[in-house]
């Protein structure tokens, strides 16, 4: 079976303390729907959310795994349900006088907004607002947005109706790529509507969290740095943040762990003039799929593609901290590397390249070395079977 490893969610390791809110904005599909990882100010009796907020999301889980919903179910909600996040609920903002540099985050197919929390929380403890966004294109395992039961706009709590927006497989008959094409497109879309949103929050224009959180978004007035505005993801959403790049001028530069390239349209590539840095896990990636990202690194000096050795495609999410010996046997969770050294890695590399494109005078350039390849467990660009194209 193996070590035993000791399972739950690292605590962050930066100089804040990190607080999380979920806020949803809009009475329709069309709005949004993501976790916020903030700096927060220290406070006694912390309240940790769960890492699965609802119970819906393991039938998500147990459909994207394409195993029956009915007992699935139940044992993906003994096995997970438990966790928590090891950040404040609704813990007070730290106000900063310079600014924080924002992040949006996309998940990967079959993912949710918590299943990279890990990831933010180390991010936020760093000094970074992250919205960790849960879209709507039905690529999520599940996610719901609220509308008025009534039909009028602005009506009470009390008559909010959910409606759930669950995970859709490629039709029988539908080439894959014409289903993801327009998906991954509705993906970055949301991650600019996510940075328009927080402009709006920036500029102190009310904004309403329909869920009613303790957490005041007014509070973040003045305390976005627009000017430093990046976008991530993973898989699914490594290839979001790459459209999302090309989209949305505002956006700095994209860290893209372990992109899923195949739904991007080949047309895009010659649009992407910015710095990406591809973190890319060992066993996942294709020849195919490096090829394009080195279309972008062939035009762009600054963009750069680094390999961590001993990873796989779900070393980058939370599942390689929760998943028991027998979960990670059927599912693959983690590979020969440690997860908490896969995190550090990860984190610090993508930290280094966001001091670099997004101008902050933090340290984080005392991990330039990753962004070369250089360092245990991290080669440049992809193994010798994959880049000798």
């Amino acid at each position: 079976m193996g070590a035993v490893q000791s399972l739950g969610l690292p605590p962050a390791q930066g100089p804040h303390q990190v607080g999380c809110t979920d806020v949803m904005v809009g009475l329709t599909r069309k709005g949004l729907f993501f976790r916020l990882f903030y700096p927060c100010l220290p406070q006694e009796g912390v309240e940790q959310p769960l890492w699965i907020p609802r119970y819906e999301y393991c039938r998500g889980l147990a459909d994207y795994a394409n195993l029956h919903w009915k007992w699935c179910t139940p044992l993906l909600s003994v096995a997970f349900g438990s966790f928590r996040v090891p950040v404040s609920w609704n813990g007070p903002f730290k106000p900063c006088s310079s600014k924080y540099p924002l992040i949006i985050f996309s998940h990967g197919l079959g993912a949710f907004r918590t299943v990279y929390s890990a990831l933010c929380a180390e991010l936020a403890s760093r000094g970074f607002l992250v919205a960790a966004l849960e879209h709507r294109d039905h690529s999520a395992c599940a996610t719901y947005f609220c509308k008025a039961g009534d039909g009028e706009p602005g009506a009470p709590e009390a008559v909010l109706q959910e409606e759930w927006v669950l995970l859709h497989r490629v039709p029988a008959g539908r080439k894959e790529f014409h289903f993801r094409n327009p998906q991954v497109h509705q993906r970055a879309n949301e991650c600019v509507r996510g940075l328009r949103l927080f402009q709006d929050i920036d500029h102190g224009q009310a904004v309403t969290n329909i869920l009613h959180s303790d957490f005041d978004l007014a509070a973040l007035k003045d305390s976005v740095d627009m000017t430093r505005a990046a976008v991530m993801g993973h898989s699914f959403g490594g290839a979001t943040a790459v459209l999302a790049l090309a989209k949305e001028p505002a956006f700095k530069c994209a860290v893209a762990l372990d992109a899923w390239m195949f739904p991007l349209e080949n047309a895009l590539y010659p649009k992407v003039v910015k710095p990406v840095l591809f973190i890319n896990t060992e066993t996942f990636q294709t020849a195919e799929s490096i090829a394009k990202m080195k279309q972008l690194s062939s035009r762009n000096s600054q963009t750069k593609i680094i390999t961590l050795l001993g990873s796989v495609h779900q070393s980058q999410t939370d599942f390689t901290f929760l998943a028991g010996n027998l979960v990670n046997t059927v599912f693959q969770t983690r590979g020969p590397l440690d997860p908490y050294k896969g995190l550090a890695i990860t984190s610090r590399a993508a930290l280094a390249f966001l001091q670099k494109h997004l101008e902050l005078k933090e340290d984080f350039d005392q991990w330039n070395d990753l962004l070369d390849g250089i360092g245990d467990s991290v080669i440049p660009e992809a193994p010798l079977c994959l880049s000798n194209l």
